[in-house]
């Protein structure tokens, strides 16, 4: 129980180390994945993929996860932002 104690206290007080490359190449990779399942017709154009991609509002909320880590939080455009 300590060693989770002590995590805890060294996280806050030093934050979460940056995300790695690779990981959020991951994460990007996902995403995609997803809009395609969504948007079948994104499937086969690379470009318009990419469009849609880059007009999903990705913000970042820091300190909104488990230690204090940074969480996205997607938008889509026209979106009033209630769910």
């Amino acid at each position: 129980m300590s060693a989770g104690f002590w995590d805890f206290f060294r996280h806050s007080l030093i934050g979460e180390p940056p995300v790695h490359p690779i990981d959020r190449r991951i994460a990007k990779r996902w995403v995609k994945e997803r809009l395609k399942r969504v948007f079948p017709e994104l499937r086969n154009d690379p470009a318009a993929l990419e469009r849609a991609y880059g007009e999903l509002g990705l913000e970042p909320i820091e300190g909104a996860g488990k230690g204090g880590a940074t969480v996205y939080k997607i938008s889509v455009p026209g979106d009033p932002g209630v769910l």
